[in-house]
């Protein structure tokens, strides 16, 4: 049994020039200097663009008498607080996988991208998951 006490939540403290968690957590480092806009709103509308709406999940289908079973990619509809979550985690996976000396201007120039209606990363993963979702769209009834 362990004798070190449960461990405190951190709180995230509050950017002082944005007032914001989100901004503080990520990259609002430069947005403002070559963008010309608040930060919050160019994370917002970054966000806001790469939201999924619609998912693949998949379901197993198991069949008599045999080992084995069939799987079918069904598509799904994303709630909202999930869609966020997706957002974020494509935005820093496709800040990684960008060329450039630093994490906060890799992270910068996706945010940029996927504001503007240049095509990032993210937003290209945002339309494959819809194209997968929309190519199983005849197994929607196994859901």
């Amino acid at each position: 049994m362990s004798r070190r006490g449960t461990a405190k939540k951190k709180t995230e403290k509050f950017d002082p020039i944005c007032c914001s968690r989100v901004v503080n957590m990520l990259a609002g480092i430069g947005i403002r200097k070559e963008t010309k806009k608040n930060p919050v709103y160019v994370l917002r509308q970054a966000i806001g663009r790469v939201i999924p709406s619609v998912g693949v999940k998949i379901r197993k289908r198991k069949t008599k008498g045999k080992k084995g079973g069939k799987t079918y990619k069904v598509p799904v509809a994303i709630k909202i607080p999930q869609g966020i979550l997706l957002a974020i985690r494509w935005l820093i996976e496709a800040s990684r996988k960008r060329s450039g000396t630093s994490m906060v201007s890799q992270l910068r120039s996706e945010l940029i991208d996927a504001a503007s209606k240049k095509r990032g990363n993210a937003i290209r993963k945002k339309e494959q998951t819809h194209k997968m979702a929309e190519a199983s769209r005849a197994l929607a009834h196994f859901r």
